[in-house]
């Protein structure tokens, strides 16, 4: 069993009598974490926690007892909800339960990967270590995420300006010329009775009842199959294909996946255990379905570069690399390596696909504003030509 050092038990209006402490430059105090009770269904945001582990990495090389460490942070915390579970934590550690065991009380904050990682470092005596690690990861996997989200806004945000502006001209600017076209009783182009045809649609009240209908249905049936373990698949490998953003997905799983498995086997955690933790931190179906295959693999006394070898969606550098590392023994190492290397492929993609998207998007937003117009004005220039 673990030592962790221990929290003297105070009530909640001892404790908020009680002075500030002041640490590594933070103040230290506020109780007021302990109006909340602790929630095990609670969620917490990703660059909370990278913080919360490097401080408690920090503290623990200081020397100061985690259970103590654990309430101190508790007090610090602006997410008092978040406080309230940590100071839990403490409190169970001060009765003699392990770290490891006191995080998968928390579930939804705590992923397994932590949970593993964190009993990894405790068996072998190096837990600071580990918390430095993890909050890396944390750090490297939230860089990533915010990457990709970075790319996609712009092209978003103009997409659905596009689609505001479309509804607008085809709502109040075009059945203003449809009544003129009516008055003139001109013989009208395929384009503009297209056009008008779709402002009289977009503007009944049968449009404002069925678009939410279907958008709802279409939701439910995504969300449904996607829910199923075929759906998921089937769905996770489309986007895989999507053509630039696809690349810039499967570029950031291998990065986290190569940062994860190096930081799990650095840890002392087995090769299988740690691909089935990553199988558990992945959000793509098919990399779990391929790591799950490597399992299999391995077990039977295979390589890990030839199990991934195996799989479509894994690149053959990806393989050449993990097998260097096998040969040379150095196979955590390599993984590093590899995790780096697919961060820089991760951030030249969004470069790429950042200057990609803005002519396309722009191209796109023209097409369509440009196609409204011209068909509106079509009939004049044809009324003008007849009448020369």
């Amino acid at each position: 069993m673990a030592e962790y050092g221990s929290v003297p038990i105070v009530s909640k209006k001892l404790a908020k009598r009680s002075p500030p402490l002041v640490i590594f430059g933070i103040t230290f105090g506020d109780s007021s974490f302990l109006d909340y009770e602790p929630d095990t269904k609670l969620k917490v945001k990703q660059d909370d926690l990278l913080v919360f582990f490097r401080q408690m990495s920090v503290m623990l090389k200081s020397g100061v007892p985690l259970a103590q460490g654990l309430e101190l942070l508790a007090e610090n915390m602006t997410n008092k909800k978040f406080g309230a579970c940590i100071y839990d934590i403490s409190r169970k550690l001060s009765g003699g339960e392990d770290l490891s065991s006191c995080l998968s009380s928390y579930p939804r904050i705590f992923a397994p990967i932590t949970v593993g990682l964190i009993e990894a470092g405790e068996a072998g005596g190096i837990l600071s270590k580990v918390l430095e690690r993890l909050a890396l990861l944390l750090e490297a996997q939230s860089k990533i995420k915010g990457q990709i989200k970075g790319a996609l806004i712009y092209p978003i945000a103009v997409l659905v300006l596009a689609v505001t502006i479309s509804l607008a001209l085809l709502i109040f600017i075009v059945p203003t010329f449809d009544d003129m076209f009516k008055s003139m009783g001109a013989e009208l182009p395929a384009l503009t009775g297209l056009m008008l045809s779709l402002s009289r649609v977009v503007t009944s009240v049968g449009f404002f009842i069925g678009a939410p209908i279907i958008c709802f249905i279409v939701t439910y049936l995504f969300n449904t199959s996607y829910a199923t373990k075929s759906g998921r698949l089937f769905f996770d490998n489309l986007f895989l294909k999507i053509p630039l953003f696809g690349d810039l997905l499967l570029k950031s799983e291998i990065a986290s996946m190569s940062d994860t498995l190096s930081t799990l086997i650095n840890s002392g955690i087995s090769l299988v255990e740690a691909i089935e933790r990553c199988i558990n931190a992945s959000n793509n179906a098919v990399i779990r379905e391929a790591l799950n295959r490597s399992i299999s693999l391995i077990t039977q006394g295979q390589e890990l570069s030839f199990a991934l070898s195996t799989s479509k969606v894994m690149p053959k550098l990806l393989v050449s690399m993990v097998k260097i590392g096998e040969e040379t023994g150095a196979l955590s190492f390599m993984l590093e390596n590899i995790c780096n290397f697919y961060k820089r492929e991760v951030e030249e993609a969004v470069t790429v696909l950042t200057k990609a998207m803005e002519p396309t998007v722009i191209f796109v937003v023209a097409a369509i504003v440009g196609t409204i117009v011209i068909s509106l004005y079509l009939p004049m220039f044809d009324l003008i030509n007849q009448m020369g």
